[in-house]
């Protein structure tokens, strides 16, 4: 019964966390959803709305003043991308930025290597990550649902896998990114029709501060 209920609490936190969001700037956000619970947060909604990118930055957030802090930095930072990388869906989260790139524009159908253009909107996209280098980054692999659940599995792993090892060529540290695969487990858009299945076949870049970020934040928010 005590789970029950501090399940129920998170829940409800996440709610009014997510609805009053809406009349917040981007750093009010990020300080909110950081003080009210942090990664319980965020592992209740990313498991809700099916969206682990959510949940995974959601969960990272620290809150307070160090957090509205980072938020800021996050601001100029998305900013940034959106207009430098037009082909990408930007979307700031709590204390971070999550990127989305459709496959068909990294990738072939069905396949695992660069295109041309995927490396060009790539190029544009390292120049933000390096200029903005106190962050690290999570790679997540997607795909649709056809196919075998193995098969889409490890497709996953190697679009993600694929997309760290150009960034590594293109100066981005190996300490800063990790990559996850999770094949069709987690669909964001419908499986049912063509157009949900070419969405459902994306990367994702994660994108939340590291310690150097967070402690130079908590320093100027007078913490230390």
């Amino acid at each position: 019964m005590k789970n029950f209920r501090n399940s129920l609490i998170i829940v409800l936190s996440a709610s009014l966390i997510l609805s009053g969001c809406a009349s917040m700037n981007k750093a009010q956000k990020g300080a909110a959803i950081g003080t009210a619970a942090g990664g319980a947060v965020g592992a209740v909604i990313g498991k809700v709305s099916g969206n682990t990118a959510l949940g995974a930055v959601i969960g990272a957030a620290v809150g307070g003043t160090t957090g509205a802090i980072i938020g800021n930095k996050m601001d100029k930072q998305a900013e940034e991308i959106k207009n430098k990388v037009p082909d990408a869906k930007v979307e700031r989260v709590g204390e971070g930025i999550v990127v989305e790139f459709s496959s068909n524009i990294l990738f072939g159908f069905d396949k695992a290597d660069l295109s041309t253009d995927a490396k060009s909107n790539l190029d544009k996209l390292v120049t933000v990550l390096n200029e903005y280098s106190d962050t690290n980054i999570e790679l997540q692999g997607h795909t649709d649902s056809k196919g075998s659940e193995s098969y889409n599995q490890t497709l996953s792993e190697r679009r993600a896998a694929t997309v760290s090892a150009y960034l590594f060529e293109k100066g981005i540290k190996t300490e800063r990114v990790t990559t996850k695969g999770f094949g069709e487990t987690l669909p964001k858009y419908d499986n049912n029709t063509e157009e949900g299945r070419a969405q459902n076949r994306r990367v994702e870049f994660l994108i939340t501060a590291n310690e150097k970020m967070i402690s130079d934040a908590d320093r100027e928010a007078g913490n230390r």
